[in-house]
């Protein structure tokens, strides 16, 4: 009888998938003893499995040995088997089931014949795989220069629960949720439908269906499509956040609401350059920079002046920010601003700007100051990389543009409007009082000055009963009368019911123009 050692048997045990070993029934020649043995699972897949058996004892006889197996219990040669047929040099033999299903379960014996008959080791089970599942991709629909449509059907699980579905899109031909973008829509089996966006206009891309599984990720067919060109004469971004509520009062503005936030817009000439101008009165402000009037995208946020999709929101403090983004390398400057007006006209000369102030009921710098027959400009922050002046000679206003030239010498009242992107406008008015009330009638202005504590144009004058309304510029293009709590464009006549010495104040700031009167 041969004899192999404790020793060799646990060598022979480390390089088995699936062993099989033992014996119930004792034979004088032949015996396979369990009680040596410990069944291993490995290298089961989907569909096959490794499988040893072990020969303790052998005798006469033995014609035949292998592995049979079945999904029911106690598995015999009349079954399912695998015969070992290469040459023993060991007392164990090592076979590989193959073709087996999918999530299945198998119960496997080893199996020596002799001439006494069929002998069986201890049955053991395992349980293959699951398989990728099966995904076919949708046609792609809704084609935009920014976006398109596409989707599929799982139409099976591979047995195993499908735990993510959608498309992946890329410029490559062969695209993967590890190397390109992807959309993930739903789980389990079935049609699903997936919104590709932040495409870039006339450009070929490719798309496919996956599916995942524990066994892994699926896709369906390749399909390619081209976004069309689009034409831009004018780019608008939105500018989205917490600050908008509270910096534009009264407006109807919304936080976090692209479609009622403050925006800022290219020219025509250069799509890809945006700027404007944008109030954010909290002490720290959240935003982010919107390409559409809603959050359908691309959106960006980001910080230290490089903007991305998945960008955290922008911080900034309190200011009135010059936003500028270059929407081609998708980075951005914004920087907080101090307006006012400066020229040979104005008390500091070219030294210095004379200071607006900002009103954010209006969306304009405000202010008033005397100015001589000379020009003058509008600067920010001491910095002449702010600047305005007019080369059209009208009240538009260009970057750098020309001195604006000063006719009469007097104290005027300043408007610089900066709301809306690259159509920035200003007014320059002196102020009278006109009118059968004041000292030269329906002819002649009482002309006004401007008061910096009361932040007002204002005139003390004798007045006789009558009426009387405020002009600007010696000149009927600008009137305003009314009542002290709104004066309005060719409003009615100021009635002056007493004779007497009054003092008037011109508030032009807020949302419309009053006026208080005080008889002294």
């Amino acid at each position: 009888m041969k004899r192999i050692s404790a020793y060799k048997i646990m060598g022979l045990m480390v390089v088995l998938a699936f062993m099989v070993v033992a014996c119930t029934k004792e034979n004088p020649n032949v015996k396979l003893d369990a009680e040596l043995t410990t069944a291993q699972v490995k290298n089961v897949t989907s569909e096959s499995a490794t499988v040893m058996g072990f020969v303790i004892a052998e005798g006469d006889g033995i014609t035949e040995r292998g592995v049979c197996y079945s999904t029911q219990t106690n598995p015999t040669v009349e079954d399912n088997k695998v015969v070992y047929n290469d040459d023993l040099d060991e007392a164990a033999f090592t076979v590989t089931i193959t073709g087996l299903n999918y999530v299945t379960t198998y119960y496997v014996r080893a199996y020596v014949i002799t001439a006494g008959g069929v002998l069986y080791g201890e049955e053991f089970n395992f349980t293959t795989l699951p398989i990728l599942p099966t995904v076919t991709t949708a046609a792609v629909s809704d084609i935009t220069g920014t976006s398109a449509k596409s989707g599929g059907e799982v139409l099976t699980n591979g047995g195993a629960e499908i735990t993510a579905r959608g498309v992946c899109y890329s410029l490559d031909n062969m695209p993967t949720i590890d190397s390109s973008l992807f959309t993930t829509d739903g789980t389990g089996l079935g049609i699903f439908v997936s919104e590709m966006t932040g495409l870039m206009d006339d450009t070929t891309y490719y798309v496919r269906a996956y599916a995942t599984n524990s066994a892994g990720t699926a896709y369906g067919e390749v399909l390619s499509f081209v976004t069309p060109e689009i034409v831009i004469l004018t780019r608008t971004w939105y500018v989205p956040g917490d600050y908008v509520a509270a910096s534009y009062p009264e407006s109807g503005m919304n936080d976090w609401d692209p479609a009622t936030s403050p925006f800022i817009q290219s020219l025509e000439t250069s799509s890809d350059n945006l700027e404007g101008y944008v109030y954010m009165a909290n002490a720290s402000n959240q935003w982010k920079l919107a390409t559409q009037p809603n959050w359908d995208g691309p959106n960006y946020g980001g910080g230290d002046g490089v903007l991305d999709p998945a960008g955290d929101n922008i911080t900034s403090p309190a200011g009135y920010y010059k936003i500028n983004v270059d929407a081609a390398t998708l980075t951005y400057t914004a920087v907080a601003t101090e307006w006012g007006v400066i020229g040979s006209a104005t008390p500091l000369g070219w030294d210095d700007e004379t200071g607006l102030t900002y009103d954010p009921y209006t969306k304009t710098w405000r202010g008033g100051l005397h100015l001589t027959a000379e020009e003058f400009k509008f600067r920010a922050n001491h910095d002449w990389a702010y600047n305005y002046g007019s080369s059209a000679g009208d009240e538009t206003l260009n970057d750098g543009g020309d001195n604006i030239p000063v006719a009469t010498e007097a104290d005027y009242y300043m408007i610089l409007d900066l709301s809306n992107p690259n159509a920035y406008t200003y007014s320059a008015n002196y102020w009278g009082l006109i009118g059968s009330a004041t000292p030269g009638g329906w002819d002649a202005d009482q002309d006004m000055t401007w008061d910096a504590v009361n932040q007002s144009m204002t005139i003390t004058v004798d007045l006789v009963v009558g009426e009387m309304k405020f002009r600007a510029n010696d000149d009927w293009a600008i009137n305003l009368g009314g009542t002290p709590e709104a004066l309005e464009q060719d409003g009615p006549n100021i009635q002056i019911t007493e004779d007497g010495n009054y003092t008037i104040h011109l508030y032009l700031a807020g949302q419309v123009p009053t006026f208080s009167i005080e008889k002294n």
